[in-house]
């Protein structure tokens, strides 16, 4: 009898891997194939009719990507203080979206951000730039997401990473294309529930392990359980130094750099196609103003454990690796090896890993991208626990790509098919289109997973940045200012995006370096991650300095802007 009790508890994390993820992706389907959207109207905002509760879930799911899950604190665990930076830009950027944005395009009542750029500046031209805009955030944004899955399935599926990205393109495929947004919300509740508990049980594990504290967030700031009583947070300072790593709790980023990408991601946050089309999900204002504070608690609870997760899984992988013999090297070691994402290269010949800061002696190479997955793994977690955090990988990437592809599908068969090019299509046939550029979205994107720019992380910051260039200044002008018009919209978005991508073409994929200066010489000393701040700015300055000497919106758009600022108990969207 308690054999037959110890047999499933003894699994290997491959066995538990597959049930775990077999039974969060059966969830999904099953929850894709219950809801599955039968009007066009579901299948952009699931009808319109969502709860607060459901919405908050599924917003916290969709903002908390494989970005959040997966790099966020292998960035923080590897930059230290200066990781905090992504802490700051996102969890502010949140707010900036809840307040500022979401009840006002909710009361506009229109399906996507291309839908609300169009008829606010009255211009299909308006309509066409952003839709491009759109394209080009999404399509970055969901690189990320892509290869966050095929990091997950090559390591605890043991397939190559390309694969990975072909099985998870698949089943958001599934999902995606035939729930729309009413499928994406209910399967995100789902996939919120499995990521929270996915980030959070190791967390707590290890917090009690390392400092026998169960709050993660109070732990990694306490006192070590080994009788030393020496601070968790000394202590890696100490491990750092020794290696010749500058302390953990000190940063290296210039000041400008940190306030332009705390910039950066929080207006880019803002200006989220794929965020703020969940407001239009709900059936009122203020559900959209509930939904947004509901999410926010949720996010919260992740986001205030990433730090701790950084410095529990930095602690160990120096402990657990540095000066070890490599024969020595424990099981996951190898394991993650056979992927690529970590690799040692005996370059004195001794046979033991020396990890230093010392790019000419330093033997290890670790992926950021896997010190959240593996960090049960080097504390010795039980094997369910290790496969608990592939399954919350897994949804948090997944989420947010379905997201994704929903704004990609929309602006495609809604904004430029139904809107531009023909605007007497039935309903059932720009379904059709919906779906057929759902799977063209999916293929672009599965290319862009398996030949990323960067690590999960940084592309993502890009997409943030493109972002804040283009939508924010003609969002928020467009709600707060009557008299931004079509022609200072459109020449702010098309300079700030151009802007923005010309120097991620420079910096980030090295273009132009033979005309340009030195690859490594940022202009004002901001890196790519926080241009878009810069670009923000310029859009800003285009826009209104062209609207000064173009005429004014029709006073029918200016009354529209005036009523959608006026709060609305019944919650009504504009008629218009």
């Amino acid at each position: 009898m308690m054999n037959n009790i110890l047999i499933p508890l003894l699994m290997d994390v491959q066995n538990w891997t597959y049930i775990l993820v077999g039974i969060t992706f059966t969830i999904y389907i099953g929850i894709a194939i219950w809801s599955r959207a039968s009007s066009t109207k579901e299948f952009y905002i699931a009808g319109g009719g969502v709860s607060p509760l459901a919405n908050g879930m599924a917003t916290a799911a969709d903002w908390m990507s494989a970005a959040s899950f997966i790099s966020m604190a292998g960035i923080i665990s590897f930059a230290g203080y200066d990781g905090a930076v992504y802490l700051m830009g996102w969890t502010g950027g949140y707010v900036l979206l809840a307040l500022l944005l979401a009840p006002y395009l909710r009361k506009f009542g229109k399906f996507t951000v291309p839908d609300f750029i169009g008829d606010r500046y009255y211009s299909n031209s308006a309509r066409i730039v952003a839709v491009v805009c759109a394209l080009l955030v999404s399509f970055t944004y969901v690189a990320g997401q892509m290869r966050g899955v095929g990091i997950v399935f090559s390591r605890f599926l043991e397939v190559d990473i390309n694969t990975g990205v072909f099985i998870g393109m698949l089943i958001v495929l599934f999902y995606a294309v035939l729930g729309g947004m009413k499928g994406i919300t209910y399967t995100q509740v789902a996939q919120y529930c499995v990521l929270i508990f996915a980030f959070m049980v190791p967390a707590i594990f290890i917090s009690i392990q390392m400092t026998g504290n169960p709050i993660p967030q109070l732990g990694f700031g306490g006192e070590l359980n080994d009788g030393s009583g020496m601070y968790l947070l000394d202590k890696l300072d100490g491990l750092s130094t020794e290696l010749g790593f500058s302390e953990y709790t000190t940063g290296n980023k210039s000041t400008i750099d940190v306030f332009a990408i705390t910039l950066a991601l929080m207006v880019g946050t803002a200006g989220l196609p794929h965020v703020i089309v969940r407001f239009f999900t709900v059936k009122k204002v203020k559900d959209a103003r509930k939904s947004a504070g509901i999410a926010l608690l949720l996010i919260v609870i992740l986001y205030s454990t990433a730090p701790a997760v950084s410095v529990f899984a930095r602690t160990n992988l120096i402990e657990t690796l540095s000066d070890k013999p490599y024969n020595e090297v424990p099981q996951w070691f190898k394991k993650w090896e056979t992927t690529g994402l970590i690799t040692f290269t005996d370059k004195n010949n001794d046979g033991k890993i020396q990890y230093l800061a010392d790019k000419d002696k330093n033997e290890l190479i670790v992926d950021r991208d896997i010190m959240v997955l593996a960090n049960p793994e080097i504390a010795k977690l039980p094997n369910w626990v290790i496969a608990l955090v592939a399954a919350g990988g897994l949804a948090a990437a997944l989420s947010t790509a379905a997201g994704l592809l929903l704004v990609i599908s929309s602006s495609v068969s809604h904004d430029l098919i139904k809107k531009v090019i023909n605007p007497k299509i039935t309903e059932k046939g720009e379904l059709i289109a919906a779906r057929l550029s759902a799977v063209a979205a999916v293929c672009v994107a599965g290319y862009f997973g398996i030949n990323p720019p960067g690590f999960v992380a940084a592309v993502v910051a890009l997409a943030f940045g493109l972002a804040a260039a283009s939508f924010f200044p003609a969002i928020i002008l467009g709600i707060f200012y009557k008299r931004m018009n079509k022609e200072g919209a459109i020449a702010g978005m098309i300079v700030g995006i151009v802007a923005m991508l010309l120097y991620m073409m420079k910096y980030k994929l090295g273009w132009f370096d033979d005309v340009l200066p030195d690859k490594s010489e940022w202009w004002l000393g901001i890196s790519p991650e926080g241009f878009g701040s810069i670009a923000m700015l310029i859009n800003f300055i285009v826009s209104i300095v062209v609207m000064k000497f173009t005429k004014e919106p029709p006073i029918e758009v200016q009354a529209i802007v005036e009523d959608i600022r006026i709060p609305s108990s019944g919650g009504s969207p504009v008629n218009h």
